[in-house]
């Protein structure tokens, strides 16, 4: 079947933007393998999440106030959500404008799509625990996980140091990678931006106390609602990868997955923990302490509780062969996201 030159040339208009898109999810994704977030860098300039940490905070001071009433302050709290979507949104669709008008800033935007990527800081940050359990005995296991976790690891053994440790390697597997990767495929940097403006302040806001609970409240659930899918998909690639590692267990995996994710406090953690669990046959979660207070959760998994570094290092050996699948899936969705897009708008005149 032969097309005629205006067809080719509509054809080439529709793919070049979809192409261009894919490879910058690649580059992204690979940048992110093998740099990471240099210290060297962030000693200079400050990480774009610190960036959204300082505004967050400037905001939430001037907004956040005791004094209000509890619906005015879930209002407020609306209001903020609202003006980081707007900030994070417009400046992504301001860099791809000018990428469009001036082709080598495409580099730039990848930079920039790398610096909010997790895949080789979480890799670093989780082995850290292995190594020091490994080298320096339980309390240098301690000191390791707690720059990771949020509970109280003076009370944790060898066996709740690694599963701590385990248990942030799956939820942040999500959240830093999955979680990114798929709103930039989905929605270009304008997405990515936009998803770790949400997840920045819902680390921030989004708690249960007394201060939080209203204001945090809209920033807590559309946090939830933008990781529903990537929390499930990481369970899926974290099955799957079980499937293609001797000794790990896919069949298990999924089992438990669908059996415990909704154990899980938070509906979209419990994906991958539980996914992970089945894989290399432990428990996970289940009591745990934090200062000044207890969470019972139940277990999720029905294997051991007794973890040790070498279950750490069996997680991560799943969580970087997800971290591939991962990436093909999201350039495989780039370009259909961009070709349904040209399909439904048409193809920009020539």
């Amino acid at each position: 079947m032969a097309f005629s030159s205006s067809e080719t040339a509509s054809l080439l208009s529709m793919t070049e933007p979809a192409l261009l898109a894919g490879a910058g999810v690649a580059a992204a994704l690979i940048l992110d393998a093998l740099i990471g977030d240099p210290p060297a860098l962030y000693r200079r300039v400050p990480h774009p999440v610190v960036l959204y940490g300082h505004l967050i905070s400037a905001l939430e001071a001037r907004l956040n106030r005791s004094t209000l009433s509890s619906i005015r302050r879930r209002g407020l709290g609306i209001l903020l959500l609202l003006i980081l979507l707007t900030i994070s949104a417009g400046l992504g669709l301001a860099l791809t404008w000018a990428a469009g008008h001036w082709p080598a800033l495409h580099a730039v935007n990848a930079l920039i799509a790398m610096t909010l990527i997790a895949q080789k800081s979480l890799y670093q940050h989780v082995v850290a625990v292995a190594d020091a359990l490994d080298h320096g005995g339980l309390n240098a296991g301690r000191t390791a996980v707690s720059m990771i976790v949020g509970r109280d690891v003076t009370q944790l053994d060898t066996a709740g140091v690694s599963r701590a440790a385990i248990e942030s390697a799956a939820e942040n597997f999500s959240d830093g990678v999955t979680a990114p990767v798929f709103w930039l495929a989905v929605a270009g940097l304008p997405g990515l931006l936009a998803y770790k403006a949400v997840n920045t302040l819902d680390s921030m806001v989004g708690h249960r106390s007394e201060r939080y609970r209203e204001f945090g409240w809209a920033s807590a659930r559309f946090d939830d609602l933008v990781n529903l899918i990537p929390a499930r998909f990481s369970g899926l690639l974290l099955c799957l990868s079980a499937a293609l590692i001797p000794g790990a267990r896919a069949g298990t995996a999924l089992r438990v997955m669908l059996r415990d994710a909704g154990k899980h406090r938070s509906p979209n953690a419990g994906w991958p923990e539980s996914a992970m669990a089945g894989a290399l046959g432990l428990k996970l979660a289940g009591p745990r302490l934090y200062p000044g207070y207890r969470v019972d959760d139940p277990f999720i998994g029905d294997g051991t509780a007794a973890a040790s570094a070498a279950d750490i290092r069996r997680a991560l050996r799943l969580m970087v062969l997800s971290c591939l699948l991962n990436g093909i899936a999201a350039i495989i969705l780039t370009l259909a996201v961009h070709r349904m897009t040209a399909l439904f708008w048409g193809a920009p005149p020539t």
